[in-house]
């Protein structure tokens, strides 16, 4: 019989990142045999506990936050595995969320909505370079595609009410100045409330002055601000489930990885923040709202030339203008969008997934899902359904 593994966790309960990456372990755990855990819950800037340096177990998963607990960690004789990449001279193997990835799903949920300028609120470069990537690396992907992004920084933790008071002023001022409409991305749920504070106190309306999105698609924050914030899902589950695989791996004597393993974002989960067509063209703007009422019934260009009354190679001009792509590439991107949350979220057979989705039948969906995502409807499920 294979012996009980005995792995500790040091990672945060009090935020829905770290009951994320709890829940992936719990299923990689689910599926491939008992594991004795050694857990307390605890805050994710607590410090290090100072059992760490007395732990006889087989391996530790953690969220390592500062110097003081990666050097514990590495003076315990038992294999780690990092979760957070905050103190980037640490030798543990990590794994995390591509930022690059993050990036770019960010920038194109903007720019697919007609956006043309751009703001970026960041986190004081050096607090976490992991939030350093993810903002060069939006700033980089705009500036790519021909368009410039304004950035602010805000202290992590200002200092009381005042200090907080202060801060957001000032970057209800940065926001009061950019040119209108602006896509402001937050390198974070927590920074992205505070973008929706600060658009309060400059009086510009959201999303019709200012659409907002966020990092990390944490529903008690997301739902808590007004309006509703659009986020980033970084498939917490999935890194979760990837880092206890890994572990796994190591106890039973497989070399570490040398290079940081980077796992892609889930999808953008759209709100109320960022829920807007920035374009004063009315043609385009009443397609766009017939597709997104209609793509899952079957539509096709047609339809939407109907509903509009102008000719379809007028609408596919002005499409490609404002957005870049056709009416028939959005009616597809809804469709696969819709498909792939199915599959990830339900168990419904392929064939009703397909019907929900807009396709008319399995057969054809399953050949369109192949060719859009290298995968097969069953394949995706497999993947995606249990993280």
């Amino acid at each position: 019989m294979r012996k009980v593994r005995r792995v500790a966790l040091l990672i945060e309960s009090s935020r829905s990142y770290g009951r994320g990456l709890l829940r992936g372990i719990a299923s990689y755990v689910r599926e491939h045999g008992y594991w004795s855990f050694f857990y307390q819950p605890h805050g994710l800037e607590q410090h290090a506990p100072q059992w760490l340096a007395r732990w006889e177990g087989d391996g530790i998963i953690a969220r390592v936050n500062d110097h003081h607990m990666a050097d514990l960690l590495s003076k315990v004789d038992v294999p780690v595995v990092d979760l957070r990449g905050s103190v980037t001279t640490a030798d543990f193997p990590r794994i995390g969320p591509d930022n690059r990835l993050v990036a770019q799903l960010a920038a194109e949920h903007f720019l697919e909505r007609g956006f043309r300028h751009f703001g970026f609120c960041a986190m004081t470069r050096g607090t976490y370079q992991y939030m350093d990537v993810r903002r060069d690396c939006f700033v980089e992907i705009l500036t790519q595609a021909g368009h410039t992004c304004s950035v602010f920084e805000l202290s992590l933790n200002p200092r009381g009410a005042q200090g907080w008071d202060n801060a957001q002023d000032r970057l209800a001022r940065w926001i009061a100045g950019l040119p209108k409409p602006v896509a402001v991305m937050a390198c974070n749920d927590d920074y992205g409330l505070r973008v929706l504070d600060a658009c309060q106190r400059a009086e510009v309306s959201v999303p019709e002055e200012v659409a907002v999105l966020g990092v990390d698609d944490d529903q008690t924050l997301c739902t808590l601000c007004t309006p509703p914030l659009s986020s980033i899902n970084l498939d917490l589950s999935g890194i979760g489930y990837a880092a206890a695989e890994l572990l796994d791996r190591l106890i039973a004597g497989e070399p570490a990885p040398i290079e940081t393993i980077e796992l892609p974002p889930r999808n953008v989960v759209v709100r109320r923040s960022s829920d807007i067509l920035a374009t004063d063209d009315p043609e385009v703007v009443s397609a766009l709202r017939f597709i997104r009422a209609h793509a899952y019934e079957g539509i096709h260009v047609g339809d939407v030339v109907r509903h509009v009354l102008i000719s379809r190679s007028s609408l596919e001009r002005r499409f490609r203008s404002v957005l870049g792509r056709t009416p028939s590439d959005e009616i597809h991107r809804l469709q696969m969008d819709r498909a792939q949350e199915l599959l990830a979220e339900t168990a419904l057979p392929l064939s009703t997934v397909a019907e929900r989705s807009g396709f008319r039948s399995r057969n054809y969906f399953s050949e369109v899902f192949h060719h859009s995502t290298g995968m097969t409807p069953g394949q995706y499920r497999r993947k995606y359904a249990a993280r």
